[in-house]
C-alpha cells in the first residue's frame, strides 16, 4: 500500500510537468493496475485531463520505480466531447468503462463515467429495438448485459482491447472488476428510468414502449449505423496507432501484448461472458435467455417429462415456407405432444411467388430471426393480454427454435368446409357461432394496435370447449395492416367452395364474421377496405371470381351496429 501511495505521488509530479501552468481537471489509473493486477511487470497506463492542453492529445512514456507507466493526456473539451458524443469513438473515455484509481477529482470522473455509460445505454436500447422491433417490447435485461456487450463490442472493432477484457474477466479478480464497473451502469438506469426511457421489474430492465416506438424511426436507425462505423474508425487511428508506435519499441509487455492477438483473438472472445445470458424473453415455463442453445430432442423430453431413454418421434407437418414439427412421447403410458418450429430464412426460390402474389398490398418478413423474434412477441403480448393462444415453453434463438403447446382441437378450416356444404344455415348455426366469435376476436386484437399478418382459417383452432385459439404470429407486428388480416381471413375462406356450389354459404360466412367483428367495436373502415381490389386482386388467384365478388361487395356494404362508436 506504502508503495502504491509513493508511485501515485511520483505519477502525480509528473503530471503537474506536463500540465506546467495549465489545470489539471482529473487523473486516474487504469488499465491493469485498476484491475487488480499490479504485478511488477504490469503496465501503469494514466489518463491526464487538462484544461487548455496543447496539442489536445500526446503520449508520454516514464518509468516509476522500475514500473514503465504510458500517461496519455487529453485536452478537458475534446475528453468531454469523446464522452458526451463520442467525438472520438470513446478511443479515450472508454477507459471509464473498467475500474480506474481516481488521482485527481474523483468526483468529476464518476460524473463523466455515468454520462458515458448512460450514452452508450441508450445506443444498446435502440439497437435492440432495431434488431428485435417486436420482442423488445417483452425483454427482460440484466443490468450485466449493458457492461458485457459494451466492452465485448468495442474488443470486436479494436482488437488490443481484448486484452484488457481478458484481464477483467480474469477468475481472481472477476467479481470485484465486475461490482466496481456494475455501479456506475446502475446509476445511469436510474437516470433512464427517470426519463421514462426503461422501467425497472424486480431485478430486470424493461425497455419502455415510448422509447421502443421512437426508436424505429429511419433518422435513429442510421445514426445508429453512423456512430458504429465512427467508433471503428477513431478506435483505430486514434487508440492503436499513438499508444504503440510511441512505446512499443521501449515496452515488452506491450510487444507481447500486440504480438499475441493474431493467435488468440477467437480464443479470448470465447471466453468473455457472453451478453445474450443476460436478455432474457418470458415463456409459459418462465423467462428463457436469449443465448440458450437446445437440440429438438432434448428440449422435447424435458417438455414432455420423458425419461433420457424414452422414445420421442418427430413428425413434419409444415408447408412450403415453414418447418415445423410434431414432437411426440410417451410418458407413462400416456402420449403427450409438443410442436416445434424452426424458423429458416426463405430462400430465394421459396420468397419470389410470394413477393409476386402479395406485390403492392403486403410485405413479408423473411429471415428467419425476425419471424421467430415477432412469434415470440406478439405471442407473449396477447397471452398477457388474456387472449388463448398456445403456451411457449422454450426459445433457442442461436438455432431458431420455438417449442410450442399442442392444442387439442378442430381447425376452423374443417368448420368453415360444414357450412359451406350445408343445404341450411339451421344446420350449421353451431359453426356460424364459431365465426362470429373468430371476428369478436381480430376486433379485440385489432382494438391493441395489433395486426395478426398470417389469419388464414388453417391458423385458428377451436378447442374442445369451444375456445377460440389463435396461431401463428410469425407475420404479426404492431401497427401493420389490420385490413389484411379481415382480407385474408374472408377470401382464403371463399376458396374452399366448389365451382358447383352457389353463393349463399359465403356470403353468410362473411356476414357473420363482420357482425362479430363489428358488433364488438371493430373499426367499419377496415372492413370496407378489405373490399378493395387492392386486396381483392391477391387473393384472386386461388379463389372463384363470383366468390371474391360476393365477399367484397359485403365488406364495402358493411356499416356499424347501432350504438357503437369509433372515437
Amino acid at each position: 500500500m506504502v508503495q502504491n501511495l509513493k508511485l501515485f505521488d511520483e505519477i502525480l509530479d509528473f503530471c503537474r510537468h506536463i500540465a506546467d501552468a495549465n489545470q489539471i481537471i482529473a487523473a486516474c489509473v487504469c488499465s491493469d493496475y485498476a484491475l487488480g493486477l499490479s504485478n511488477e511487470k504490469s503496465l501503469a497506463e494514466v489518463l491526464l485531463i487538462v484544461h487548455g492542453f496543447q496539442p489536445k492529445l500526446m503520449n508520454y512514456l516514464k518509468v516509476f520505480r522500475e514500473r514503465s507507466a504510458i500517461v496519455l493526456v487529453v485536452d478537458q473539451g475534446v475528453y468531454e466531447m469523446d464522452v458526451e458524443r463520442g467525438f472520438l469513438g470513446e478511443a479515450i473515455a472508454s477507459g471509464l468503462l473498467f475500474p480506474y484509481i481516481p488521482l485527481v477529482n474523483g468526483d468529476y470522473l464518476r460524473f463523466q463515467e455515468i454520462k458515458l455509460k448512460k450514452r452508450l445505454i441508450l445506443e444498446l436500447l435502440e439497437n435492440l429495438v432495431l434488431a428485435f422491433p417486436e420482442l423488445s417490447y417483452e425483454f427482460h435485461i440484466k443490468p450485466e448485459y449493458f457492461l458485457y456487450e459494451t466492452i465485448l463490442s468495442r474488443a470486436r472493432l479494436f482488437p488490443p482491447m481484448l486484452y484488457n477484457v481478458f484481464n477483467f474477466m480474469r477468475k481472481d479478480v472477476k467479481k470485484k472488476n465486475v461490482e466496481n464497473s456494475l455501479k456506475g451502469y446502475l446509476e445511469a438506469l436510474k437516470d433512464l428510468e427517470s426519463e421514462n426511457v426503461i422501467e425497472f421489474s424486480d431485478d430486470y430492465v424493461r425497455i419502455s414502449k415510448e422509447f421502443a416506438d421512437k426508436a424505429k424511426t429511419r433518422k435513429v436507425r442510421f445514426t445508429s449505423l453512423f456512430k458504429t462505423a465512427q467508433r471503428a474508425l477513431f478506435t483505430s487511428l486514434l487508440g492503436f496507432f499513438p499508444k504503440t508506435l510511441s512505446f512499443i519499441s521501449q515496452s515488452r509487455e506491450a510487444l507481447f501484448r500486440l504480438q499475441r492477438f493474431p493467435k488468440e483473438n477467437s480464443e479470448i472472445v470465447h471466453q468473455i461472458e457472453d451478453p445474450q445470458k443476460y436478455l432474457y424473453v418470458p415463456t409459459a415455463s418462465g423467462l428463457i435467455p436469449l443465448a440458450s442453445k437446445v437440440d429438438v430432442e432434448t428440449f422435447a423430453k424435458k417438455v414432455l417429462c420423458a425419461g433420457e431413454d424414452a422414445k420421442v418421434e418427430v413428425e413434419e407437418v409444415g408447408g412450403v415456407l415453414n418447418d415445423v414439427y410434431l414432437v411426440r412421447g410417451l410418458v407413462n403410458g400416456v402420449e403427450k405432444k409438443v410442436v416445434v418450429k424452426s424458423f429458416r430464412d426463405w430462400s430465394s426460390f421459396k420468397w419470389f411467388p410470394l413477393t409476386l402474389w402479395t406485390f403492392g398490398t403486403r410485405t413479408f418478413a423473411v429471415l428467419g430471426l425476425s419471424r421467430l423474434e415477432r412469434e415470440c412477441a406478439i405471442n407473449q403480448l396477447l397471452r398477457s393480454k388474456g387472449f388463448r393462444v398456445p403456451k411457449i415453453f422454450h426459445v433457442s434463438h442461436s438455432q431458431r427454435l420455438i417449442f410450442i403447446e399442442y392444442i387439442e382441437g378442430e381447425n376452423l378450416s374443417n368448420i368453415i368446409k360444414r357450412i359451406l356444404a350445408s343445404k341450411t344455415a339451421d344446420n350449421v348455426s353451431k359453426e356460424l357461432e364459431v365465426v362470429r366469435r373468430v371476428g369478436e376476436e381480430f376486433a379485440k386484437i385489432h382494438a391493441l394496435g395489433i395486426a395478426l399478418g398470417d389469419t388464414k382459417p388453417e391458423n385458428i383452432i377451436v378447442g374442445k370447449n369451444g375456445e377460440i385459439y389463435i396461431l401463428d404470429f410469425e407475420q404479426a407486428s404492431r401497427n401493420g395492416d389490420m385490413v389484411w388480416d379481415v382480407a385474408e381471413f374472408l377470401y382464403y375462406a371463399g376458396h374452399y367452395v366448389s365451382p358447383f356450389v352457389g353463393v349463399r354459404s359465403a356470403e353468410l360466412i362473411t356476414k357473420v364474421f363482420i357482425e362479430g367483428y363489428l358488433g364488438v367495436g371493430g373499426d367499419v373502415k377496415i372492413v370496407k377496405e378489405a373490399g378493395k381490389p387492392k386486396y381483392t386482386k391477391v387473393f384472386s388467384v386461388f379463389t372463384l371470381p363470383h366468390i371474391m365478388l360476393t365477399i367484397s361487395n359485403a365488406c364495402r356494404k358493411a356499416d356499424k351496429p347501432k350504438g357503437i362508436s369509433h372515437g
